[in-house]
Order: structure tokens, then C-alpha cells, then sequence
């Protein structure tokens, strides 16, 4: 009688134990891609969409955390035609 509450207990322990860290490393992994969609090397002007060269400026640090707080960011500019038809083609 007593080795079988003794191993309920045990079993409700790992269980909520379990969850716990289930819940855990959830909240962790929303933490990490909050602070990776805060990388801005998409939407700026050196960045090449090429994965050989990703940026012009910076291409160790580019799409990666250090280039949260880049200093050379620069808003993508849409004057050149080359990306004009490229943005056209993917509407298209």
C-alpha cells in the first residue's frame, strides 16, 4: 500500500515536472524568435539576397544577432530598375 503511493507521487512528479519544463523551453524558444525577427537585413539597402554574399557592408555579421544594432542600416531604396523588376516579378 505504501509502494504504491509512494510510486503515484512519484509518477505525478515527473508529470508536472515534465510539463514545467515543456513550458519552459516553449517560453524561451518565443523569446529567441522575437529577438530574431528583429534582425533588419532584409529591408536594408546592402543587403544582397545572395547566400555568398549576404552584405555588402557587413558580411560576417549579417543575418545574424550582432546585426540587430547595425550602423550602416539603410532602408531599401526601389530606384534602380533591376529591383523594380524584380519586385514586379514577384507580384506577378
Amino acid at each position: 500500500m505504501l509502494s504504491k503511493i509512494f510510486f503515484t507521487t512519484c509518477a505525478w512528479g515527473i508529470s508536472i515536472l515534465s510539463f514545467w519544463t515543456i513550458v519552459l523551453s516553449f517560453k524561451k524558444g518565443m523569446g529567441h524568435l522575437k529577438r530574431l525577427h528583429q534582425i533588419p537585413c532584409s529591408g536594408c539597402e546592402y543587403f544582397t539576397n545572395d547566400y555568398r554574399l549576404k552584405c555588402t557592408v557587413h558580411p560576417i555579421n549579417a543575418c545574424t544577432e550582432e546585426a540587430i544594432d547595425c550602423r550602416d542600416f539603410e532602408p531599401k531604396n526601389y530606384s534602380c530598375k533591376s529591383c523594380q523588376n524584380y519586385s514586379h516579378k514577384l507580384k506577378s
